[in-house]
């Protein structure tokens, strides 16, 4: 029986995308994707904010880049100091601990609760109304990560 379904299909192949991105990368890989796609809104959503109001500057456009930029390299800060924790507590004598990652994910979900925070902020600017609960839910979201 064939089935010409284009939404079966689609369906089919997000759930097949999504399977093997987590057989490939696990939860830290969402992780990871989750804090991309909020950077990419954070820096989009800045730029229409400042479009929005007559204010858009390729100068501060650029240093939106140079931050997130400076984000990654924190990132890559955090799975070195990881990966350093897990040699140094596998080879420690005396030590029996299974340790995986831990300053990882602590820092991609700060940088979550923080992009998502921005995100807020940008709607805001752009005339959204953007309720109270939300602002002090991602607020504490970020001081929970560990602000």
């Amino acid at each position: 029986m064939e089935n010409d379904n284009i939404f079966l299909w689609g369906k089919a192949a997000v759930a097949a995308a999504a399977g093997a991105f987590s057989a490939a990368f696990g939860w830290l890989g969402w992780l990871v994707l989750a804090w991309g796609v909020c950077m990419a809104l954070d820096w989009i959503s800045g730029s229409a904010a400042a479009a929005a109001k007559g204010n858009w500057s390729s100068a501060v456009a650029r240093a939106g880049i140079w931050h997130k930029g400076g984000m990654i390299l924190v990132v890559a800060v955090a799975a070195v100091a990881d990966r350093v924790l897990g040699l140094a507590v596998t080879h420690l004598p005396g030590l029996e601990l299974d340790y995986t990652t831990l300053v990882l994910p602590m820092i991609l979900v700060w940088y979550i609760f923080t992009e998502l925070g921005s995100i807020a902020e940008n709607a805001t600017a752009m005339g959204a109304p953007v309720p109270g609960w939300l602002t002090k839910l991602l607020a504490a979201g970020q001081q929970a990560a560990g602000e």
